[in-house]
């Protein structure tokens, strides 16, 4: 794994043109607040366009999410697809922000990591309450709570990939073809 922390990142960005940040959030995430000069390629759609962005990528990758596990997910797609100029910010935004790295701020929304701990802990929370006249209403908050032990363990999140669907996260359209054009050095 390629990481690379925000100082460091921001060195990177400051000496090298060539790189490319590519924020792999919700469109919604980005919206609020991103890296300048980052193009927004949400996770599904690097999933989604493996080929062609392994193809237009023209220099060196710069992948940033909220942590950076969704980051490090797309790295390894883009690895194993045959890229391999390709780094993970350490820490995502929530370190870059931390270190007084640079933001453009759009319409403040919240990440899907607090979405997900929102949703579960209600769910949780009704369960428990609920279980007080309907005992089997506990195997929800079980139910919930090993989502939370799988999803930590695998580093992966049903619910959060759920909630990224939703029309909130969605924000604007990400062109996807632009993002990719700007893969290729082109100006979009």
């Amino acid at each position: 794994m390629s990481l690379i922390d925000a100082a460091s990142a921001r060195s990177l960005i400051a000496s090298n043109p060539d790189v490319l940040v590519v924020d792999v959030r919700t469109p919604a995430e980005f919206e609020s607040a991103h890296i300048d000069g980052a193009v927004n390629l949400p996770l599904d759609q690097v999933d989604a366009h493996l080929r062609h962005i392994v193809g237009a990528a023209g220099g060196r990758l710069l992948l940033v999410c909220q942590s950076g596990s969704r980051a490090e997910r797309a790295r390894s797609a883009l690895a194993g697809a045959g890229l391999a100029d390709v780094a993970v910010l350490d820490g995502g935004m929530n370190a870059w922000t931390a270190t007084g790295g640079a933001v453009h701020r759009g319409r403040p929304r919240w990440s899907l990591e607090r979405q997900v701990r929102l949703v579960a802990g209600s769910i949780v929370f009704a369960a428990a309450l609920a279980s007080l006249w309907v005992p089997a209403a506990v195997l929800v908050a079980a139910f919930v709570g090993g989502g939370l032990a799988v999803a930590a363990l695998t580093d992966t999140c049903a619910m959060g990939l759920l909630l990224a669907r939703l029309p909130y996260n969605r924000g604007g359209r990400v062109d996807v073809e632009a993002a990719i054009a700007r893969l290729r050095g082109a100006v979009s």
